[in-house]
Formats: structure tokens, C-alpha cells, sequence
């Protein structure tokens, strides 16, 4: 297998070391800034791939192009099972890329092998397993792989690429924009703030999205909140929803459930509010507030909104 990771100005997306693990240290880095960026220890083969800035069907046309050239030079190794990390733009590109080869694609999967790929399915309830009948493409999904460590620099090759020798149609990327805390993927969130039992309702949780859009974090729940339907699935966190791995973690009337603080990667800072100071939440926090979350946020709240009405009253 072999890892395909889509770079943006040198950034690499949520999953690559899972993708990169998963593919036995074989990455290709493809988009912009991959001459940046240093996998010492992380991949055995890297191949760059420069291609600029995003353009999704430009992608896969030259991605595809390398893949059926079935030359050891270009990429090494078998890439009969192309894997892309499950982040935004490997679920933008994987279709893309799957359609160019005439393969089948497997979403969303959780452990991968040439004869058999594991999905989750039903919000994380269902396991499947999938028997492929040759090759494919597929997103892994991140945080539950883990990383692996690869002794050493790597071989690393780089690939010019002919942009007039494959040729085709693309959508005019107009502006790229900043991504919106209010709808961003969890797994490439900085800040979150998390919502569990102790919040009261469904209505307590949209005031829980609005105080974290006032912050600049991203809302997410735990499995009972999305089980109650209060919160749609894609914010549950965990490792039966969302693995992620912000700088700083704020939670509310969170307990600490294993599978909850499985999948929350090594935040920088971890907050806690919560009316039981022993629960597992409070003891993994650098500061745990031992108070009601419900009255915590609504009094949180009603500071944002006041500061925001001063600032606008202060004359310029």
C-alpha cells in the first residue's frame, strides 16, 4: 500500500501518521510546500510531489497519471491500495482519484489490508468488513491507527511533473477561505469545546456552539449527546466518532468516559467544569472547576455578550 497526504502550504493534514503507518512508511506528498517538510522518523519512502495550490481534479489527473505509469522510479513499491488520510481534502481528492483509476472507493475506514478493509458504519455502532477483489482506494480514518516510527531519514525522491502532458478540465478556484469554527472538521480543530451529560438540553447545546464560535473553537458532544440526537454525529468525539488532537480542550458536564478521552489526542490544555471533582474529565485537567456547567455557560455567556456590547458602545 502506499499513502497519498494532500499538503497545503507546507501543513500536513490530520491522519498522516496514521496513513503513513498504515502504508508500511510509503507516502507520496502532493500539493504545495512538500519540499518543507521533514519526515525524519515518521516514513520509510517519500516521494514529492509539487503540484500548487489546491485544484482537486488537477490532482487526481496527475496523481492518476503517476499511479498507472507502474514505474519502481516514480513511485516505489505497489500502489495497487492507494490510502488517503480521512481528513477535509482526502475526502475531497480520494473520489476524485478512485474515479481516474476505475477503482472502487472504501470511506471512512478504520484498519486496512490488501484483501480486506474495516468501515465504520451507522455513526460508529457497525464494524463491516469488506472484501476488495483487487485494487482501490481508500480513506483511513484518523487517530486510531497511530503513528509508527521509522529509524532515520527516509529516501526521499521528488517528481517533476508536465502539467501540459495531462490535460483536462478543472472548476476556477475563485478564494480560498479561512475555515469556520462553527462547521470545521473536528479532527482539524484547534480549540473545542465539548458538551456531555451534565448539559441540560437541546437548547443548552446551541448556546454551547455560539459560546464556542465566540472564542474561535469548534463545538463538539460526547456519544450520549449525539445517541439523544441533540447533536448531529459528525461532533461526537471520541473513538466511536471523532478522533481529534486540539491545543486546548474545554469541556462541560463531561464525565470522562474511556472512549471519549481515547480520542482526544494530547491537547495542550485541558479545562474542566463539572458539578463531581473526581470524575476521570476532572483529573486529566490542568484547571478543573467544580461548579454546575449549566450555570457555568450561561454566566459565561452573558460576559461575551456584555463585552461585545461595550466594544460596540466604545467610539472609535
Amino acid at each position: 500500500m502506499i499513502a497519498v497526504v494532500p499538503v497545503r502550504e507546507s501543513v500536513l493534514p490530520a491522519g498522516t501518521d496514521d496513513a503513513i503507518a498504515e502504508c508500511d512508511g510509503n507516502v507520496v506528498l502532493v500539493g504545495s510546500g512538500v519540499d518543507d517538510i521533514d519526515l525524519t522518523d515518521r516514513a520509510r519512502t517519500v516521494t514529492l510531489v509539487d503540484l500548487g495550490d489546491v485544484e482537486i481534479a488537477r490532482w487526481a489527473r496527475h496523481l492518476a497519471a503517476l499511479i498507472n505509469s507502474a514505474d519502481d522510479v516514480v513511485l516505489p513499491g505497489s500502489t495497487d491500495q492507494v490510502v488517503l488520510p480521512h481528513c477535509p481534502d482526502g475526502r475531497d481528492l480520494a473520489p476524485a482519484l478512485a474515479l481516474r483509476l476505475s477503482r472502487p472507493l472504501y470511506a471512512g475506514a478504520t484498519a486496512l489490508a490488501h484483501d480486506s478493509v474495516f468501515v465504520a458504519r451507522s455513526g460508529g455502532r457497525e464494524l463491516h468488513e469488506l472484501r476488495p477483489s483487487g485494487a482501490f482506494v481508500a480513506t483511513l480514518q484518523p487517530g486510531i491507527r497511530g503513528a509508527a516510527s521509522f529509524d532515520g531519514h527516509p529516501e526521499v525522491r521528488r517528481v517533476r511533473v508536465d502539467h501540459e502532458a495531462v490535460s483536462g478540465h478543472d472548476a476556477t478556484v475563485v478564494e480560498i477561505l479561512p475555515p469556520d469554527v462553527r462547521t470545521m472538521d473536528l479532527s482539524e480543530a484547534h480549540r473545542i469545546v465539548g458538551g456531555g451529560a451534565g448539559l441540560d438540553s437541546e437548547e443548552r447545546f446551541a448556546q454551547l456552539a455560539a459560546f464556542a464560535a465566540d472564542i474561535g473553537a469548534t463545538m463538539g458532544a460526547t456519544r450520549v449527546i449525539t445517541d439523544r440526537s441533540w447533536v448531529h454525529h459528525d461532533k461526537q468525539i471520541g473513538t466511536t466518532g471523532v478522533v481529534v488532537d486540539p491545543k486546548l480542550y474545554l469541556s462541560f458536564g463531561v464525565s470522562g468516559a474511556v472512549q471519549h478521552t481515547a480520542g482526544l489526542g494530547s491537547p495542550d490544555h485541558i479545562i474542566s467544569v463539572n458539578t463531581d471533582p473526581h470524575c476521570p474529565m476532572m483529573h486529566m485537567s490542568d484547571l478543573a472547576i467544580v461548579s454546575d456547567a449549566n450555570a457555568t455557560l450561561a454566566a459565561l455567556t452573558r460576559l461575551l455578550a456584555e463585552r461585545s456590547a461595550n466594544t460596540a458602545e466604545t467610539p472609535a
